[in-house]
């Protein structure tokens, strides 16, 4: 027998099940800000490319453990919090976590420029790019088991993996064996913004820095040059251009 709709039993049910969710949604952020702290002081410390190592190690140990912890609590065997999802469900959910992930850079970009303006918002982002990307194409690289010297096809596989990949439009144009050029050709920020009639934002040194890190990580040997970005002018077709070039090993 269940409670009748807008019963005690029932309105506590609901007050409890919103507080916990509460309760989870503020643990989560609060993890990530913390994680975040550990990352960001690293780099200051000890060196961007000391702190991805540190973030490998502790990364490799982490997040199978917060696994274990979230199958236990959700009483369930190890492993089956992945075996027993669909993997369409498990996609989607990947997908909502990465427009998450685009969200919370527009907000975190919006709190800063009304604290302190444009000028401090795009500094404080492009140190954050500065970090992240390098962060990510050795993330990808550890996943997909790329080699540190994999040239163009270890480039293109870290450019279609990458969060962006998997969120914007976009293309390869003029590959040879030793250059490539990347194009965005619907990006969903610039987009958001002609929706409301806004021009586009000027991403231009953000992206110089988030891709030359990229292209560093990915190979040594990769350097990154901008064909066009806003505040540049583009074409309809792509909305920023990249071109990367592979130096001799000599």
């Amino acid at each position: 027998m269940t409670a009748p709709a807008d019963s005690p039993v029932e309105t506590f049910t609901d007050q409890r099940r919103a507080e916990a969710a509460r309760e989870l949604t503020e643990t989560v952020r609060q993890l990530a800000a913390h994680y975040g702290l550990w990352l960001a002081e690293t780099v200051h410390q000890l060196g961007l490319d000391a702190a991805l190592a540190a973030e490998r190690e502790a990364g490799d140990r982490f997040f199978p453990l917060l696994a274990a912890k979230i199958e236990r609590a959700l009483g369930l065997e190890a492993g089956d919090m992945w075996r027993g999802a669909a993997p369409e469900a498990l996609e989607g959910a990947a997908q909502a976590v990465r427009t998450a992930w685009l969200a919370a850079d527009g907000v975190w970009f919006q709190a800063v420029e009304e604290a302190a303006g444009m000028d401090a918002a795009k500094r404080v982002n492009d140190t954050c790019w500065a970090r992240f990307a390098p962060l990510e194409a050795a993330r990808i690289k550890a996943v997909l088991g790329l080699p540190d010297d994999g040239g163009i096809p270890a480039l293109k596989a870290v450019l279609a993996a990458r969060m962006y990949g998997r969120l914007n439009k976009w293309e390869f144009a003029e590959e040879t064996a030793a250059s490539l050029v990347f194009r965005m050709t619907d990006c969903r920020v610039q987009t958001a913004r002609r929706r409301k009639g806004l021009a586009d934002y000027p991403c231009k040194s953000g992206g110089a820095t988030e891709y030359a890190g990229l292209a560093r990580t990915v190979d040594p040997r990769l350097a990154c040059q901008c064909v066009g970005c806003p505040p540049d002018a583009h074409p309809e077709e792509w909305v920023c251009a990249w071109r990367f070039t592979l130096a001799d090993k000599a």
